[in-house]
């Protein structure tokens, strides 16, 4: 039996993070056959216009909309923050001091659970935005940092968690390890390594569609239909992942499968003569550098 609780997604449409948990989480929990005890009962995602709840809205299973409410709003839903029990952030990082600045959204998150998708944004830059221009004592919202990437639709997420600065109440870490732990993997990592997991499971995976596309070219330009080819490329990466998985260095594993005057010793070659490693080292570091200078 689920606990009756609320989950508020704030910025949420098809095709965006929020979206992809949403999804995840209903396919993996809230679908017919799932018996599975869960620590929430239903959700609300609130998309900025009619057209986009209406997309998301329909993106369900028929089976899943009793757990789901759609809705729209041009201002900030400060009543859906304040109805909800546990408030999931998922608009774009910059927005913040906009959406949490706005009269009202101190007193509807006080005391409650609050979710960060934002990438760049700190719990405590966050909880600064909420605090500043109110008076009175209000209890503070318990902010808790979580950045997962796209895969979580298909329950293939990296999720990485921020270590929480204090101890916090032992249902609100059930509960979010529960709904990203639906979607995927999940790994605790120090506020200081933040930045860098943020781009290593998001940015990485998107610099990594580079390499595959031009992969893909190079098939096409010797004969190779390009669906064709993206079929024993995906096969290919299932086995690259099951090797590296095993325990295989990288390096050990081009090694045995470079042959004296082979195929493969021509490609590497062709692909340190361009520098192509040094460019994804420094695409990461200029990803991380970025993302400090947002948190400040």
């Amino acid at each position: 039996m689920a606990h009756e609780r609320t989950v508020a997604f704030i910025g949420c449409v098809a095709g965006n993070m929020g979206g992809a948990i949403l999804h995840g989480i209903l396919d993996a929990a809230f679908a017919t056959e799932s018996s599975q005890s869960r620590p929430v009962s239903r959700f609300v995602a609130c998309t900025k216009s009619a057209a986009s709840a209406e997309r998301l809205a329909s993106s369900f299973a028929t089976d899943q909309e009793p757990f789901v409410h759609v809705t729209s709003s041009q201002d900030v839903p400060v009543q859906i923050m304040k109805d909800a029990d546990i408030v999931v952030l998922g608009f774009k990082p910059f927005m913040a001091d906009d959406v949490l600045g706005t009269k009202g959204v101190r007193q509807a998150l006080a005391g409650k659970l609050v979710i960060s998708l934002l990438a760049g944004q700190t719990p405590q830059n966050l909880a600064r935005i909420i605090r500043e221009g109110t008076d009175g004592e209000i209890a503070e919202p318990v902010i808790m940092k979580v950045i997962p990437n796209m895969g979580a639709q298909f329950r293939q997420s990296m999720t990485i968690i921020e270590t929480p600065e204090r101890e916090i109440p032992a249902y609100m870490t059930e509960v979010v390890e529960w709904m990203f732990k639906q979607v995927g993997a999940i790994k605790y990592l120090p506020q200081n390594q933040m930045d860098l997991g943020s781009v290593l499971v998001g940015a990485a995976l998107a610099a990594m569609t580079v390499p595959i596309e031009g992969i893909l070219d190079g098939c096409v330009a010797e004969g190779l239909k390009r669906p064709d080819a993206m079929e024993m490329v995906l096969h290919g990466l299932r086995g690259l992942s099951a090797a590296l998985e095993s325990g295989i260095h990288p390096a050990v594993l081009r090694e045995s499968i470079s042959s004296p005057r082979g195929c493969t010793i021509q490609a590497l070659l062709t692909l340190e003569k361009a520098g192509s490693r040094s460019d994804y080292a420094e695409a990461i570091i200029n990803g991380t550098q970025h993302l400090k200078k947002a948190d400040k």
